[in-house]
Order: structure tokens, then C-alpha cells, then sequence
């Protein structure tokens, strides 16, 4: 059997069970984690502070993708309910502002962010703090 196959599925389990605990805070803490944070703000756009600034609109659909319920309204209806709990301001549970923020994510952002973390789990090393580099992608 060749190398990679066989550790792949043990990565693939080991990344899958991490996972299943996620939800869009963590997203967030990981987002905005020293490891992280410069790379995330050399990368964001121009925005104004609304309900889904880009990095929390990442969050969110990062967790929304991982999901096993992946629809739109389940993650809105998270994150109304977490802002409730939270003592915030209650928001709309309708989905028309997120999908709005989603498509306003960079896809330059999306695709930078998924290399370096891509490059830290294919090298089996946690990120080093202020290390802003990973795997070039195109």
C-alpha cells in the first residue's frame, strides 16, 4: 500500500472528529487567533461593521459547510439564537443578509486562508505564532 493511502485515513478521521465539535465561534477564535490574524486582515475588504463583517460571514459558513444540515437557515438560526443568549441585539432570523455577506467574501481570502491552513495539516504541524506563510496556491 502506498504511504500517503495509508495515512490518510487516519488524518481524514482524526480531522473529521475535530470537526464535528466546531461551530462558528470556534471558527471565529481560529480566524482571529495570533496565528491567523495578520494574514486575516491583510486579506479582508473594505466593510462597514454590520451583522456578518467578513470575518464572522467566513465563520459562519465555514461551520454551515461542515454542517450535516448545510442550509442557509439553520445557520442563521444559530446565530440568532447565540446572539440572544449572548445579551446582543436580536437580529432576523431571514437569510437574505447572509447570503449577501457570503457572496462579498473574497474568493483571493477564501483561497489564501485554505492554503495556509491546507499547508499546516499536510505538514502535521499546529501554525507557529506569526507565521504567515503556508502552501502557495495558484
Amino acid at each position: 500500500m502506498h504511504p500517503i493511502a495509508r495515512n490518510v485515513s487516519p488524518q481524514q478521521r482524526r480531522i473529521k472528529r475535530q470537526l464535528s465539535h466546531c461551530d462558528s465561534y470556534s471558527f471565529f477564535n481560529l480566524l482571529t487567533a495570533p496565528e491567523l490574524f495578520e494574514t486575516v486582515e491583510s486579506l479582508l475588504p473594505e466593510h462597514r461593521e454590520r451583522l456578518f463583517p467578513p470575518t464572522e460571514t467566513l465563520s459562519l459558513f465555514l461551520a454551515q459547510a461542515l454542517s450535516a444540515d448545510r442550509s442557509c437557515q439553520k445557520a442563521v438560526d444559530e446565530t440568532a439564537v447565540k446572539r440572544v443568549v449572548a445579551g446582543l441585539r436580536r437580529c432576523s432570523a431571514r437569510t437574505g443578509a447572509y447570503c449577501r455577506a457570503r457572496k462579498r467574501l473574497p474568493l483571493n481570502m477564501v483561497r489564501t486562508l485554505a492554503c495556509h491552513t491546507g499547508g499546516w495539516v499536510t505538514r502535521g504541524e499546529p501554525p507557529s505564532p506569526g507565521v504567515g506563510g503556508g502552501v502557495r496556491c495558484g
